[in-house]
């Protein structure tokens, strides 16, 4: 168990935490969440005891061993990969190197051997025999080959230390695990792998990510941290949001009265507990859903960005995009060729790729930034399409205006009261709309790239990525702009909900072709006929 005892965090007049009290039991997943500087990679830190507390303690039961997702991606730079993930267990692997430097010794006495005997058997009792295997099982299911097992870690790139590091953090079954955004640069592939293995991993999980389902797949609570302080709710984000959201609505409607409220949430409540027993927590997660009280939920305080895209300059006719031949190469080698398709109008298609340039060169062709390529397109003339680039560097590096200046030039309306008003909704208020927009997080730089879309009013969406650096908030509030939309969209996406929840057609760019479907994201993961028509595809 982690107890968190009346823990504050102060930085000068700034509170992080103040007066903190919960606990984290073995069995569990919890999800932590905040806004954007809610500190909830902090909060993690104080738990690895990295960051010290201004007041209060944190308590672990004894004996129990703690791993964290590393961040800094060089620590083990001069180590191999398998040695890397080893050394997730350190005791483990001190026994190791203890034994191996016994057993190199030219003068090996007899005092060395009987040491050699108590460290073998104490490195049995732990499974060490095993150790190098499981190791690289691990990698192997992260998507790490085995001829990169033996080599240095400097060796990969950026992504491939990613999951080294994430096997390094589960490797030897900890009996707590801190993930800070553990999926960052995983494929869906290894995200599922991962899914699977925390939803039955039976210790203590704490995860921070803006993966709305992973969250929900792996969480068994929500650890929400909203005005200095933390509370713990069952059930996982959904649940959280869905029942906040409820608690909010019914917190404005004054003449509610307390009975049709308390009659709705447990209404809710066992509505969301019926469909968690198709979940892979189904047992417990049911359990705990069976125990809320509705006394217990609180409305949410968390501000969400109001991403609106419906206001178009006009209605699109019927004949929206149609691409004969399309393929672009890349260092003499195909991203892909002979794509062709014909966009109907109202259509929300997920265009997905095994390699992420071939998506982003694919947007680049459909907007006219790139003319070096093969085949034709043509939108349809009453399309006035919109784009969201997966790098938006050029809209920001260099420029001295504040957002309001930088906003106003995409807007017909010029007036200030407007623009302030429409960054207001976009969560910019008072002073922050006179930043300079060079000085930009990377989460404000996409909300102004949303409030661009907006003003320009396409009637087809093109996103690449849209939502890189954003928070749980602005990703839900983007989800529901984007389900609401009446136009057409393409878009690109790591997040599985944003797809799951918006498309309806999936198109499929490969080095040899295009996979085309009608079909829910889910269903196009799972279609057998998809799987095998991606072998020969790849």
């Amino acid at each position: 168990m982690i107890s968190v005892q009346n823990l504050s965090l102060r930085y000068g007049k700034r509170v992080l935490f103040e007066d903190v009290n919960i606990k984290f039991t073995e069995g569990n997943c919890y999800g932590i969440i905040g806004a954007n500087g809610a500190g909830k990679s902090t909060f993690m830190k104080i738990l690895s005891g990295e960051i010290d507390p201004t007041t209060g303690k944190v308590e672990i039961s004894k004996d129990m061993r703690m791993s964290v997702l590393k961040q800094n991606h060089y620590e083990y730079d001069e180590m191999t990969v398998l040695e890397t993930v080893m050394r997730g267990n350190s005791k483990l692997f001190e026994i190791m190197s203890a034994k191996d430097a016994l057993y190199a010794k030219e003068d090996f006495t007899e005092e060395d051997g009987l040491k050699a005997g108590e460290l073998e058997g104490i490195f049995a009792e732990m499974d060490g025999w095993n150790a190098e295997s499981d190791a690289a099982t691990l990698l192997s299911s992260l998507g790490i080959k085995e001829d990169l097992h033996y080599k240095l870690l400097k060796e990969l790139d950026g992504n491939q230390k990613v999951r080294v590091l994430l096997a390094q953090a589960l490797f030897g079954n900890p009996d707590i695990l801190l993930l800070d955004e553990p999926t960052n640069d995983l494929d869906l592939q290894a995200i599922a792998w991962l899914e699977n293995f925390l939803a039955d991993y039976d210790k203590i999980v704490l995860v921070v990510s803006h993966d709305r389902h992973f969250l929900d797949t792996v969480c068994t609570h929500v650890a929400d941290i909203d005005f200095s302080k933390i509370n713990v709710y069952t059930g996982n984000y959904s649940f959280w949001y869905e029942s906040s959201q409820l608690l909010l609505k019914q917190r404005t409607d004054q003449n509610k009265k307390a009975e049709d409220k308390i009659a709705e949430l447990k209404e809710f409540i066992a509505r969301f507990s019926a469909n968690a027993s198709k979940s892979k927590q189904a047992t417990s997660r049911k359990k705990a859903l069976d125990k809320i009280k509705v006394e217990d939920m609180k409305a949410s305080n968390r501000k969400y960005p109001a991403i609106l895209f419906n206001n178009q300059v006009r209605d699109a006719g019927d004949q929206i995009l149609e691409a004969d031949g399309l393929g672009k190469q890349l260092n003499g080698e195909w991203l892909f060729k002979n794509i062709k398709f014909d966009l109907k109008r109202g259509q929300k298609v997920a265009i997905v790729s095994e390699n992420s340039l071939a998506t982003t060169a694919f947007y680049k062709i459909l907007m006219g930034e790139d003319t070096d390529f093969t085949g034709t397109f043509k939108w349809g003339v009453t399309v006035t399409p919109t784009y969201l680039p997966n790098d938006n560097s050029e809209f920001f590096e260099g420029k001295d205006e504040n957002l309001i200046d930088w906003l106003r030039q995409f807007s017909e309306e010029k007036d200030e009261t407007f623009i302030r008003g429409f960054l207001g909704r976009m969560l910019f208020s008072g002073e922050e709309t006179l930043k300079k927009c060079s000085v930009l997080s990377g989460g404000e730089k996409m909300r102004c790239m949303m409030s661009r879309m907006m003003m320009l009013k396409g009637n087809v969406l093109c996103l690449d990525e849209p939502t890189n650096h954003l928070d749980l908030e602005s990703i839900t509030a983007l989800n529901n702009g984007m389900k609401d939309f009446k136009g057409t969209i393409l878009f690109t996406t790591r997040d599985h909900e944003l797809a799951q929840t918006v498309a309806d057609r999936i198109l499929e760019i490969t080095p040899n072709g295009l996979i085309d479907r009608e079909m829910n994201f889910d269903d196009y993961l799972t279609d057998e006929k998809v799987k095998s028509l991606k072998t020969e595809m790849y």
